[in-house]
């Protein structure tokens, strides 16, 4: 059931390549099976250095492109044309480290806001401290939609009750939306940056705090990282302590999700008891590590709880819920409001990229559980899809995809049994020279990707994360086109985007 680290580094591969041959090799390696995961980029001191990661599913490879670029002047041709993803990674670089985009046909910022400095780049190692913010920055320049009836309508970025902030402007016709666009970053904390410097052990605190509901996708992700650039092996034991923590943490946000799909649709009785279940999980949370959010349970080289669940109680979870999940399909008002609302057909989502629940709602069969397995999970791992790429899809996908996870934390309970006494984590491995590791995890939300770079010293000297929001947001507005006002709400808790995952 094991899956070493060293397996994964062997079916890594890096291309240095000069700026003119990005596009093509790029070009191959799509043919050849691969989908963008990550674009980080790099301050070298001699040169401004562009990662590019791709990975393909079918035997779980992984390949690096390394483009340099001159520090005074970097310039980066534009894979826009080829990628939509890469087109928006290209931007951030751009805002983070000053590169000059040739060919994008969109060089406007993505994450710095039009109050920052225009020439700050706080990537970069000469940025120095944050500069005062500019006063009379000019707005955002949204798209304008005209013409007879349309007006407009803002949300945000300031919303009731605890959510994050985002802004969202609609240009409506009556109740039909025309377009939306979606302005997020406001609450950009650096967070790439803090990793600098930092000890792996350090790191760990702030890998879990990337995205709250999401403490052991984003902090397996960071130490798988630093495990592959450290040649470190997991025991088994520490591995399945791992994959029951990731499917908690599943559990645990499918539930709210479920019930919160609900509540927007007027059933508040069934979202009580969504919200129910789901303190019933949190609570085991805390038996098992110590905490709801099972925070401090995984640690660089291993996993380690104060105690396992029991099987008896996680299948009365599972049945609690799938009736729950049952009443509430039951409903003709629920089918009338889910079925057929927000759809995203197959090719938009294979274009744009999208990630997990969302990708599986619309018949694209990804699961990096099984496709970059750091234990093989496949005597009880099914992934289920679903077609219709509209709201009843995405309920559909949570559904099924709880019961998935109950099957999978009895299954490793019994490979943890067969396991007793055995150690669960292990030394990380101390490097003798820079080095560099990539962490790939199917969180709840989807695949989370990390791309450590450790120095001599076991220092972390740059930390890139994608969370799964940064691929699925722009599926947001596609999915609100023809759709009306009333279902925004509805629409935009079917995705349940992070807004801390993306605004790093």
């Amino acid at each position: 059931m094991t899956a070493p680290s060293r397996r994964r580094r062997t079916l890594r591969r890096t291309l240095n390549l000069r700026p003119d041959q990005l596009s093509g090799q790029f070009q191959l390696l799509l043919d050849d099976g691969f989908r963008l995961a990550l674009v980080a980029g790099h301050d070298d001191g001699d040169a401004i250095r562009v990662v590019y990661l791709l990975t393909r599913a079918a035997d779980d490879q992984r390949a690096e492109i390394h483009v340099h670029l001159d520090h005074a002047e970097p310039r980066l041709p534009s894979l826009a044309h080829i990628s939509f993803p890469a087109g928006r990674f290209e931007r951030e670089v751009a805002d983070m480290f000053g590169v000059k985009l040739v060919g994008h046909p969109l060089t406007r910022r993505l994450v710095r806001h039009q109050h920052w400095p225009e020439s700050w780049y706080p990537m970069r190692d000469d940025a120095g401290p944050r500069p005062p913010m500019v006063d009379n920055a000019a707005p955002f320049p949204f798209l304008a939609v005209d013409g007879p009836g349309v007006y407009e309508i803002p949300v945000g970025p300031v919303h009731a009750g605890v959510i994050e902030p985002g802004h969202f402007r609609f240009s409506v016709v009556g109740e039909t939306i025309i377009t939306m666009k979606a302005r997020l970053w406001f609450t950009h904390k650096g967070v790439e940056k803090l990793f600098e410097g930092r000890s792996p052990q350090e790191g760990v605190e702030l890998a879990e705090r990337i995205s709250g509901d999401t403490a052991v996708g984003h902090n397996l992700a960071y130490c798988l990282a630093l495990e592959d650039a450290t040649d470190t092996s997991v025991p088994r034991a520490g591995q399945y302590l791992r994959a029951l923590l990731l499917e908690l943490e599943r559990l645990y946000n499918h539930a709210g999700d479920i019930g919160g799909l609900a509540n927007d649709v007027g059933y508040p009785v069934i979202n009580a008891h969504a919200l129910r279940i789901r303190e019933r999980l949190m609570r085991l949370n805390r038996r098992i590590t110590g905490h709801r959010l099972l925070r401090g349970a995984i640690i660089p080289g291993g996993a380690s709880v104060h105690a396992l669940p029991e099987r008896s109680e996680l299948e009365e979870i599972a049945a609690d819920l799938a009736d729950l999940a049952d009443i509430t399909v039951s409903s003709t008002t629920v089918i009338d409001r889910f079925t057929g609302t927000g759809i995203l057909e197959r090719e938009q989502a294979l274009d744009l990229g999208t990630l997990g629940y969302v990708a599986r709602a619309c018949d694209l069969d990804i699961d990096a559980r099984r496709d970059h397995p750091f234990c093989d999970l496949s005597d009880a791992l099914r992934v289920v899809v679903h077609h219709a790429g509209d709201v009843m899809a995405r309920f559909a996908c949570r559904r099924d995809e709880f019961a998935i996870s109950t099957e999978l934390l009895t299954c490793l309970l019994d490979h943890l049994a067969t396991a007793d006494g055995e150690p669960t984590h292990a030394p990380l491995g101390l490097p003798t020279t820079s080095t560099s590791g990539v962490g790939i995890v199917e969180g709840w939300r989807g695949t989370i990707v990390h791309r450590v770079e450790l120095d001599a010293s076991s220092q972390l000297t740059r930390v890139k994360v994608v969370d799964p929001s940064f691929f699925n947001w722009p599926a947001v507005p596609v999915a609100l086109a023809d759709t009306i006002v009333p279902d925004f709400p509805l629409i935009n808790k079917s995705f349940n985007l992070s807004y801390a995952g993306n605004d790093l």
